[in-house]
């Protein structure tokens, strides 16, 4: 609900309100956090310290311009054709328009427009917010600093919640206690980047079960940058939008430039209800309408099994495997393409190699689905190898500078999507390829960042706008694919978890959480993706052991365990398994299957986390049905009972609870006050709890 009252303006939310309005020339914010009576709010009169403590750094903005006497980070930051560097923005009034607030806001001269933008999700608690910058004059402005929100925050001495992180260490969650200066989480990239990823969760004393948290996600994949200033004025600041590194975009006349939105939200009871907002936003709201209330298959994946060496015959061996122990979705992975060998060659030779494959696709694709699975494949459309026929014919059509040799990663470059050749390249190829065959999966791959970020095909003050302009070529490549091919499933993947964000699940349905698929470092990857993102975006393998991360040889029960806790996938080689291994993959994965409602839709609560306890304890909760998957590392001077407190239950409920070859039947109360004992015996023991109302 929006709500104007004295000039305020109130967003109300289910639980929340967000108060802001101008006064005495500032756009000014008031209050954020649990309802209050909108009527009492009000603005408070701000008194210099001295000449050199300016009422605007000590005011709280509700979008801060780069000008006057301002010294605190610039939410803005603009550039006239005179060479004026200077925003003098004054409040223009405001419009309501299908459930969104718009503040426009003007500069005092020259002939730009800013416009905040604010829609309240009522039932999720959760306001997004985003700016367009117009340009209302006749020559360009250049846009040097531009970020989707700001949020003044009361005091100071929060901490910030985020990860750290490379290629198959994603996910190390760390948190910082930030009393003065500033703190900077970004990507450079050209993607999310597997360091820091693009939400930020702000709180004093939280824990998960109480606390103020104060949170939010960027809806963008590209290079982002989020800003915490504690400032010596008592009052916490944060920004969040594109990153100013190697960015300006170049505004023509007439022309708006769009910012990714930002989703932020609050809440005084822990991180478990910051997570359930965001999941349950995620799933209803922000993934891709066609498969938002769908299941996720459970998938197998050639490529631990075969690497390079795709073949027909023993693809649709490994399916026939793949369907015998339970999977319905077979995907083909990298090298059944061009001269695909290696990751040194092929790449952007979309068409099917014809000594793996001599009767095309179409033999594989008609087998698979004989045995009645669907069937995907791995792209990485936007790269090309240097030995490729698409760059032999195209040198050009790669990021590049002049007099620079071009510097490779994984053997490869990054297409210049600026270019619509380019574009239009891309979506014939992806186009054809769905047209032609029964594929219903995509992986989408991007295993290199940017380097020689240069657009020839651009104006000398247009190439700093790559970044972005790559980014939102993506997505749009995406929207078009998926206006022609309803139903089509997308995963993404950036060399693991370089591409996990909220703008990602805008356009895809999922994303590959890691590389790694080591079931111990798993849990920590996923433990701490879990916070921000719902179970059912996360793709979770079972692969083999000694593991090729790091050699370690974990039981496959435990295995699987770990994989359940996510979208399932199989990623190991089958060929190999025995007959025990085989029997217990159809068991785990009927039992998936029979579990997975629970699991992709359900709130997630971590109840115990191997961070500090002996036991890692996750227990999803969804319309009276309850599961819950238990692990213990080592086994430490002989322990083998644990108690296991659980949440989310009604406490005036019965419950049928499943496990250690067991039944019994114990109160909603019972279970979360006293909790269930349980054995876990030796070193990388698992087990899965259910439970259900009756």
């Amino acid at each position: 609900m929006i709500k104007v009252l004295n000039n305020i303006f109130v967003l109300e939310g289910k639980n929340i309100q967000y108060a802001f309005g101008p006064y005495k020339g500032l756009l000014r914010h008031i209050y954020f956090g649990n309802k209050a009576d909108e009527k009492d709010f009000e603005h408070f009169e701000i008194r210099d310290i001295s000449s050199n403590d300016s009422s605007c750094d000590i005011a709280w903005e509700e979008y801060t311009p780069w000008g006057g006497l301002r010294y605190k980070e610039p939410a803005v930051k603009v550039r006239f054709s005179d060479g004026t560097r200077d925003l003098v923005l004054e409040y223009d009034g405001f419009a309501i328009e299908e459930d969104v607030l718009r503040i426009m806001l003007k500069d005092k001269f020259y002939p730009i427009a800013i416009f905040l933008n604010y829609k309240i999700y009522e039932e999720y608690d959760i306001i997004a917010r985003w700016v367009d910058i117009k340009n209302l004059g006749e020559e360009d402005i250049f846009i040097e600093k531009a970020y989707s929100c700001e949020i003044n925050i009361d005091g100071t001495g929060y901490n910030i919640t985020n990860v750290l992180g490379h290629w198959v260490g994603e996910g190390r969650r760390f948190k910082q206690r930030l009393d003065g200066g500033k703190l900077i989480l970004e990507s450079r990239k050209g993607n999310t980047g597997h360091n820091n990823n693009p939400y930020f969760i702000l709180d004093i004393d939280a824990n998960e079960d109480k606390g103020e948290v104060y949170f939010g996600a960027l809806e963008y994949t590209g290079n982002f940058k989020i800003l915490v200033e504690a400032t010596p004025y008592y009052y916490t600041r944060l920004l969040m939008g594109l990153n100013d590194f190697d960015f300006e975009y170049k505004l023509k006349p007439s022309e708006a430039l769009i910012l990714p939105k930002a989703y932020i939200g609050y809440t005084d009871k822990g991180y478990s209800d910051m997570s359930h907002r965001l999941h349950r936003f995620v799933r209803d709201i922000i993934l891709p309408v066609d498969l938002r209330n769908s299941l996720r298959p459970v998938l197998f994946n050639s490529w631990e099994a075969t690497l390079f060496n795709v073949k027909c015959d023993e693809q649709i061996e490994l399916a026939r495997k793949a369907k015998d122990i339970g999977c319905e979705l077979f995907v083909v992975d990298d090298g059944w393409f061009g001269e695909r060998y290696s990751d040194s060659a092929g790449l952007g030779d979309w068409k099917v190699n014809r000594h793996k494959f001599p009767n095309g696709l179409e033999e594989l694709i008609h087998e698979v689905n004989g045995l009645g699975m669907d069937f995907g494949l791995w792209i990485e459309p936007e790269m090309v190898n240097p030995d490729s026929e698409l760059y032999r014919q195209h040198p050009d059509w790669v990021y590049r500078f002049n007099n620079r040799e071009l510097t490779t990663s994984r053997n490869q470059l990054v297409l210049n999507l600026s270019l619509n050749e380019v574009k239009e390249y891309i979506f014939n190829v992806l186009d054809g390829l769905l047209t032609n065959y029964n594929i219903k999966y995509i992986k989408w791959d991007m295993n290199r960042p940017f380097s020689e970020a240069g657009a020839l095909n651009l104006d000398i003050k247009e190439q700093k706008m790559i970044w972005f302009l790559h980014s939102k070529a993506v997505f749009d490549l995406i929207e078009r694919l998926r206006e022609k091919h309803n139903g089509i499933e997308i995963e993404a993947c950036a060399s693991g978890g370089g591409r996990m964000d909220f703008g990602v699940l805008n356009y895809f349905d999922e994303f590959w959480t890691s590389d790694n698929t080591d079931a111990l470092d798993r849990l920590f990857i996923q433990e701490s993706v879990s916070y921000i993102y719902p179970a059912k975006t996360m793709r979770c393998w079972v692969t083999d052991c000694p593991n090729f991360i790091n050699g370690r040889t974990i039981p496959l029960e435990f295995r699987f365990h770990v994989a359940m806790m996510g979208s399932l996938g199989i990623g190991g080689n089958i060929n190999k398994w025995t007959k025990e291994e085989i029997e217990l993959a159809k068991e785990k994965i009927k039992q998936y299957k029979e579990i997975r409602h629970i699991v992709q839709k359900g709130d997630l609560f971590r109840i115990k986390s191997i961070l500090k306890d002996e036991i890692h304890a996750i227990q999803y909760v969804y319309q009276g049905e309850s599961v819950v998957f238990v692990f213990k590392l080592y086994e430490k001077f002989g322990r083998k009972q644990y108690k296991v407190k659980l949440k989310g239950l009604n406490d005036d409920k019965i419950y049928e609870v499943k496990y250690s070859d067991k039944i019994v039947r114990k109160g909603g109360a019972y279970l979360k006050n006293v909790g269930l004992e349980l054995i876990l015996d030796g070193d990388f023991s698992s087990q899965l709890i259910r439970l259900k109302e009756i």
